[in-house]
């Protein structure tokens, strides 16, 4: 290797240590930003850690998540629709307990939004997608507004932080900037970015170069968050703002009620460290995460984990065994996630065999056919099986969990719209006013945040003649 005296010796060494060297196969051609940017990445690297998460004994000392299942039962502490629906004196009091957590300034708000809207033919991030049935208001607009009327109603401002990728880091900011954080203050909007790990050749466990001077990365799941909230400094933030409580929830689902005191209140009443929304499955093969016990401890087994037998196993009533479908809404106590942040064995990678797009030891490009390459992932709610206790919350799927994922079909935008659409449709009408069935009518969360809150702000005698967009 030419000028290699150019490349700090203690990363030499490393890449020695870790037989890792071919990274620096093309360090004589490149330019300086280049050799720069290299060096960059692979400091980054946690070299120990690729090796250990490689090695073939890391993936099969470990009981399968199939194995699992087999001894999965229904969750221990949940709270179900209809037990709430038929007790409004316990609801009222875990709603009044969530607002007064509110309105003392110790919730924050994490909103996940790192992924592109490619599967949408959206050549954006995912939050700009426009849905509002009217106005074709974004994801992104529709949630901010939501917690600033939250945080008008409770007296309290509410703190935004919002986990980017390196995918839509750039353009997220910037369009909040274009659009004035849609109102939000800058005190209480944070952005920070999820990480990164290297995708390794499946045979050798080398680290792949995407280009000479680029090595192949992909973003680290979702449970990625913790490592970045602390790196980041945001739990440091959110220390300062005396937040100790995180309402969780992903950007494209525009139904979700951000910062729902009556969930919050639950959480606080059940002593709980995670809790988590679900809504009933539709059936035994839905595409959902499963949430279960698994040897008295609450987790949730992807869908793709769950043996179909398993998925479809009933109980005397003939009710699905596993109905708890994730909704992937979460309430969080910070210093449960400050402390496994801080224990990271307690939080585990998933290894995931995947086509990665490379250039091999000529410098060619290569587009395998078949996965070629191990990325590395966690996923957030690995962290359940480690809190002492998880309160699992069901809700109605109609009015909470409407999320943006296909093109066309289930969860795509006409059913988002329409859900919209509906939702809507039903505050006007428990308000009285009369809805013709085919107009459009959005209203937007800075004017009310549900049916009762929109009595006060319509007349009954309001006479919808056309597409109706109701704001502040």
């Amino acid at each position: 290797m030419n000028n290699s005296a150019a490349f700090p010796e203690d990363l030499l060494q490393t890449l020695e240590e870790y037989q890792q060297t071919h990274l620096l196969t093309w360090w004589s051609e490149l330019e300086p930003a280049q050799q720069a940017e290299l060096v960059k990445q692979i400091r980054e690297i946690n070299f120990a850690q690729i090796q250990r998460l490689y090695s073939p004994g890391s993936a099969s000392s470990e009981e399968s998540p199939a194995e699992k299942a087999e001894r999965a039962t229904r969750p221990a502490t949940v709270v179900r629709l209809a037990d709430r629906e038929s007790d409004s004196a316990e609801l009222s009091k875990a709603t009044e307990a969530g607002k007064q957590c509110l309105s003392e300034g110790k919730v924050g708000a994490i909103l996940v939004a790192g992924g592109q809207g490619s599967r949408l033919g959206f050549p954006h991030p995912k939050g700009m997608y426009p849905v509002g049935p009217v106005r074709q208001t974004s994801l992104f607009q529709i949630l901010v507004e939501q917690l600033r009327a939250r945080a008008k109603q409770a007296g309290q401002p509410i703190s935004y932080f919002i986990m980017t990728s390196d995918a839509t880091h750039d353009d997220t900011v910037a369009y909040f900037q274009q659009n004035q954080n849609f109102g939000l203050v800058d005190e209480n909007l944070y952005f920070f970015k999820q990480g990164t790990m290297p995708a390794v050749d499946a045979e050798t466990g080398k680290i792949l170069l995407e280009s000479k001077h680029h090595i192949a990365v992909s973003p680290d799941g979702h449970g990625g968050m913790l490592a970045a909230l602390k790196n980041s400094g945001m739990f440091d933030v959110m220390r300062e703002q005396g937040i100790d409580t995180l309402y969780y929830h992903q950007v494209d689902n525009p139904t979700a009620i951000v910062c729902d005191p009556a969930f919050l209140g639950y959480h606080l009443q059940r002593n709980a460290e995670v809790s988590v929304k679900v809504v009933s499955k539709r059936s035994a093969d839905e595409k959902m995460g499963v949430v279960c016990d698994v040897d008295q401890k609450t987790q949730i087994i992807e869908y793709s984990d769950l043996p179909s037998h398993i998925a479809e196993r009933t109980d005397e009533a003939g009710q699905l065994l596993h109905w708890a479908g994730s909704t992937a809404i979460h309430v969080f106590n910070r210093d449960f996630l400050e402390q496994i942040a801080d224990n990271d064995d307690q939080f585990p990678f998933h290894r995931a065999n995947k086509k990665v797009p490379h250039i091999d030891a000529s410098g060619s490009q290569i587009t395998p056919e078949e996965p070629n390459a191990i990325k590395f992932e966690r996923f957030i709610f690995d962290v359940l099986p480690v809190a002492d206790t998880v309160l699992v919350y069901e809700i109605d799927r109609e009015r909470e969990f409407n999320p943006l994922k296909n093109a066309e079909g289930q969860d795509s935008p006409t059913t988002v719209h329409a859900a919209l659409n509906r939702i809507a449709g039903e505050w006007l009408t428990a308000c009285g006013v009369e809805v013709p069935g085919d107009c459009p009518v959005e209203i937007s969360p800075l004017l009310a945040l549900d049916a009762e809150d929109l009595k006060s702000k319509v007349s009954a005698d309001l006479t919808i003649n056309g597409p109706l967009y109701l704001g502040e």
